[in-house]
């Protein structure tokens, strides 16, 4: 009897195939049949890495794409998780952002152009008045961070900074009789009436225009930042930064074209570089965001 019943279970077990999942299990065991109920199997889409966050506003768990294997890592570089555009005190540019986890970004990034209206287009130096043109390059590299994981993000990181500077002096007063005043003494543009001239307090004739090319001393200029990073859509956001570079103190080359411009040059040198204009460049910018 034992193999007619095994029989008649296994051609049964077998027919049922297909609900066995679902139907209960009948087991033989010696006298007794013991039945089992089957747990359905229940089966789920594979999810992905990641998963957008749209309170932090990237996207979560890519650090395996950053730490893993080399083709990982080709596909996190070439699949980045957002692009922006922005504009500010380092110029005009944009940045491509790679996710680390939920709360930190990398940023590669360039900024440039004529920023010197930003800072107001002139300063003094000892009183004399330089108008300014820049020609501003500013690659950079560096890490948002969103400690909260909310809106708020603190930035650091380096520029690599090749910006063109070009001070152009301003004279006091106007025509032959004007100067730049410069440590005590006056540096006349032409020929003044011979009652202006102070030998004794080292005043120099005909000294002319006087330009200077300054450039920072510092090669890799460290910068922090804070800022805020809102997310409009899931896939738009907005940004604003503040924060500082320390760009160094500054190197300048002056040319005064006149008929007694060199002596004029390293003094005016001396002055311009005491200055160190843009040691610590602000750094404010705003920008706009696409999150893939």
């Amino acid at each position: 009897m034992k193999f007619i019943k095994l029989t008649a279970i296994s051609a049964a077990v077998l027919a049922s195939t297909a609900a066995l999942a679902a139907d209960p299990v009948i087991v033989v065991d010696d006298n007794d049949a013991v039945v089992y109920e089957a747990e359905p199997v229940a089966y789920q889409a594979a999810q992905p890495s990641y998963a957008y966050n749209s309170d932090a506003g990237i996207v979560r768990n890519t650090t395996g794409a950053v730490v893993g294997t080399t083709k990982t890592i080709f596909n996190t570089l070439t699949h980045p998780a957002s692009v922006s555009a922005e504009a500010g005190t380092l110029g005009y540019g944009a940045n491509v952002g790679f996710s680390v986890n939920e709360k930190t970004e990398l940023q590669a990034g360039w900024a440039g152009g004529d920023a010197a209206d930003l800072f107001g287009g002139d300063f003094d130096a000892n009183d004399v008045n330089y108008d300014i043109d820049t020609d501003f390059s500013n690659p950079y590299l560096g890490v948002q961070v969103r400690p909260m994981a909310n809106w708020f993000t603190m930035g650091a990181g380096i520029i690599v900074p090749d910006n063109e500077i070009t001070a152009t002096a301003n004279a006091k007063d106007s025509g032959n009789n004007g100067y730049y005043p410069v440590d005590g003494a006056r540096y006349f543009v032409g020929t003044p009436d011979a009652d202006q001239i102070d030998v004794a307090r080292g005043d120099i004739t005909e000294v002319g225009g006087v330009q200077a090319d300054l450039e920072h001393r510092n090669k890799l200029a460290p910068y922090l930042t804070v800022g805020f990073r809102p997310n409009i859509t899931n896939n738009f956001g907005l940004f604003g930064e503040l924060g500082a570079a320390y760009l160094g103190k500054t190197t300048a080359t002056v040319n005064a074209n006149g008929a007694n411009g060199a002596a004029a040059e390293e003094q005016i040198k001396k002055e311009l570089e005491d200055e160190n204009y843009l040691e610590w460049m602000p750094i404010v910018k705003l920008g706009a965001t696409y999150r893939f």
